[in-house]
């Protein structure tokens, strides 16, 4: 226990599993997930896309695979990168076994829907043949027919009983080299099946709400509903799921997973809303900040408080802080002790230079 249980997260142990060099389940940091937009056979916007996915801090990258093309064009695009790719199958084996062999790390499929035994039987061949794990994604959208008819709608109940069925069919062919998804739009379905799967399967999961919408909406909606699965414990890898870049995708899911301790990288800015007593303008510093810091990868805390209300009790617990003063004469912090006054124009360069220069000193001890 922590000295602080109230922050404690008591993580499910699931299995671990190998998506390429990256480890999901067992006791492995939660992973964080996204996938291109472009047309994956437009290999050269695919690698760019891929490599600022990456950039901003992606673990696995999946991409679609709907025909021949794609998955031609899959082997050479991971040969230029340096990431774990997900093929993305939905119905046609062949596909699957292509994406296999062309050197995918995962298939997302759903074996219910790929058809007879002897095709389930070549897709798993293929997948154990190269090192190829799977990623049983059931989609509350997407639901076999005999299952809906049988809950009447999308529920809970259906989309675990979806999961297991699939599970159940890699199993019978020896195949447990598996990440399962139950994903839904509606964040309470999602919560309560992903809950009722975590108690039946030992599975890593992967957890998203699907198709959340644009920045904002889906930005809420998914941090509302990984944020409580993540608290119970449940989730081994993630993806934030928007209507927009998915660089954008990566950079809620990495806030999501710090904000609950989950992950440590960069800098976790904490400031203040701003308001009449601000000392600087906050929301315009913060922006500047937030961009000039970017290229750090080493957890630091930073805070960024307008006035002395609660400026100096926030600094007193973060690496760095800058607290707003009269007459633009503001108070810097170096881990949480007063350190010198500064002035509001040359207080970005000198937040940035104490940031880099704890940055250094922690990368070297």
């Amino acid at each position: 226990m922590s000295i602080r249980p109230f922050r404690d997260i008591k993580r499910k142990k699931t299995k671990e599993i190998n998506v390429g060099t990256i480890k999901v389940g067992g006791k492995n940091p939660i992973s964080v997930q996204s996938m291109t937009n472009t047309l994956t056979t437009d290999v050269k916007a695919t690698i760019k896309q891929i490599n600022q996915i990456q950039m901003e801090g992606a673990d696995i990258v999946r991409v679609s695979c709907p025909d021949e093309s794609s998955t031609g064009a899959l082997k050479e695009i991971v040969n230029h990168v340096d990431i774990p790719i997900v093929a993305d199958i939905h119905f046609h084996f062949k596909r699957a076994i292509e994406a296999a062999e062309n050197g995918a790390s995962c298939l997302r499929i759903n074996p219910g829907n790929i058809g007879s035994i002897n095709k389930i039987k070549e897709v798993v061949k293929a997948a154990s043949d190269n090192n190829c794990s799977i990623r049983v994604g059931v989609n509350a959208g997407s639901l076999e027919k005999d299952i809906l008819e049988k809950f009447k709608e999308p529920c809970p109940e259906a989309l675990v009983e979806s999961a297991l069925r699939n599970i159940r069919i890699l199993e019978n062919e020896n195949f447990d080299n598996l990440k399962i998804s139950v994903k839904s739009s509606d964040v309470f379905l999602s919560i309560e099946a992903y809950r009722q799967l975590s108690k039946v399967s030992d599975y890593p999961l992967h957890v998203g709400i699907t198709e959340a919408g644009g920045f904002v909406p889906g930005s809420v909606k998914s941090s509302i509903g990984l944020g409580t699965l993540l608290l119970e414990g449940i989730g081994d890898t993630i993806r934030v799921s928007l209507s927009d870049d998915p660089v954008k995708e990566v950079q809620i899911g990495n806030e999501i997973l710090k904000s609950l301790n989950l992950r440590e990288r960069g800098v976790k800015i904490i400031s203040c809303p701003s308001c009449a007593r601000q000392g600087f303008e906050v929301i315009k510093i913060v922006k500047i900040l937030e961009k000039r810091l970017s290229h750090i990868k080493t957890p630091i805390t930073l805070s960024v408080i307008g006035c002395v209300v609660n400026g100096p009790g926030e600094a007193a617990m973060t690496d760095v802080g800058i607290t707003g003063g009269k007459k633009g004469n503001n108070m810097l912090y170096l881990s949480g002790v007063q350190s010198e006054k500064v002035l509001t124009k040359n207080m970005i360069e000198k937040v940035v230079s104490e940031v880099e220069k704890k940055a250094s000193e922690l990368e070297n001890n």
